[in-house]
């Protein structure tokens, strides 16, 4: 198959995009030729010679004036100059792509899947969902529209690519100093991490009593100016409660770097009210990190009956969350490093990169 795809940016070392970087060599290992058209360039090389990038021009920062349409005039100019080098169009989270070319890829006969996981519904998406042969999304909560055409495949981790190093079991009592904690996103209010801040000051005073050290890293940036003053209000909170030798805010990593951020961890906790599977979270299992999660996708989608009793806690309940906690920090070092291999073969099994590039070339494939 030839394909065509959009998306946002292409940047391997991008902080939230650059595990697409990633998407697009699986692709490539699955169809004869791709174009993938981007608002926005970075670092992508050593990408395979059977792909092409082209880029709508954002990363030029001198184009300023009237930048949209040249946006849109490029738009039109490469889904119509590279026509007959792709048969199908993959979509990533940008309904506009679809509600821009979806009657020219009609008319051409080429076949559109686009792929959406966010609780927002508005006029894009719906137009977007008329136009699109296929909608394909990583889980039920994942998509709240209501649609026929939807297709629930899971999400698309490199597994490959997070590896964690086994425990050190000889020296328990070193291991056991400290207890890390990490949190990977957006800082938004709709990651809700004013939930692990309370969780943390219940659990702060039993640690100082056992003379035990707690850490909390949060990695992740604010991106709107709503987000920046959400993120000024954190940055108060924890100096206001005294924990600010116990929760450092990182800023923005690598995506590259991520991998080296979980290894060191010991738990991975996830407070995001978003109702959608998120990728940050699926990427910690298949580290093999203990996780915690108020999630309902991740509740009710990935985890099984004993596992989500375990590690499942009620949306915004820093007191049980704190208790969720503590009963990670109780195990010994070989059952929490059980506990992680169980979560990394859920993310082999139903969430790999492989297996959704395999299933989403399948369904755009026409018979």
């Amino acid at each position: 198959m030839r394909l065509l795809i959009l998306t946002q940016k292409v940047d391997k070392n991008d902080d939230v995009l650059g595990f697409f970087y990633f998407w697009i060599k699986e692709f490539a290992e699955h169809c004869q030729n791709i174009i993938v058209i981007a608002l926005e360039l970075g670092d992508y090389k050593e990408l395979p010679k059977n792909v092409k990038v082209l880029s709508l021009g954002k990363e030029n920062k001198n184009f300023k004036l009237f930048k949209k349409l040249k946006y849109i005039f490029r738009f039109y100019k490469y889904i119509w100059q590279e026509r007959k080098s792709y048969d199908s169009v993959f979509v990533h989270m940008n309904p506009e792509y679809v509600v821009l070319g979806g009657l020219f890829w009609r008319v051409l006969s080429k076949k559109v899947g686009l792929w959406y996981t966010h609780k927002a519904v508005n006029l894009k998406l719906r137009l977007a969902e008329i136009l699109a042969h296929i909608i394909f999304t990583a889980s039920r909560e994942s998509f709240c529209l209501t649609s026929k055409k939807v297709k629930v495949l899971g999400h698309g981790i490199k597994v490959s690519e997070f590896v964690r190093p086994k425990i050190n079991s000889q020296k328990p009592e070193i291991q056991r100093e400290e207890f890390k904690i990490i949190t990977i996103g957006r800082i938004s209010p709709i990651k809700d991490y004013e939930t692990l801040i309370k969780a943390i000051e219940f659990l702060d005073k039993e640690f100082k009593r056992d003379d035990k050290r707690l850490l909390v890293e949060i990695i992740g940036r604010p991106i709107t100016e709503k987000d920046n003053r959400y993120f000024l209000e954190l940055q108060n909170i924890v100096k206001q409660k005294g924990l600010e030798k116990i929760i450092e805010f990182k800023g923005a990593v690598p995506n590259k770097e991520i991998v080296s951020y979980l290894s060191q961890a010991d738990l991975f906790a996830h407070m995001s009210r978003t109702g959608s599977l998120d990728k940050a979270v699926l990427e910690a299992m298949a580290v093999g990190l203990p996780i915690i999660s108020s999630n309902k996708a991740v509740i009710n989608d990935v985890l099984d009956k004993e596992l989500k009793d375990k590690l499942g806690y009620p949306e915004g309940n820093a007191k049980v969350m704190s208790e969720r906690i503590k009963e990670i920090i109780s195990l010994s070092l070989e059952e929490r490093e059980k506990l992680g291999g169980k979560l990394r073969d859920i993310v082999k099994r139903e969430h790999s990169l492989e297996g959704l590039v395999k299933k989403i070339v399948s369904n755009l494939t026409f018979r």
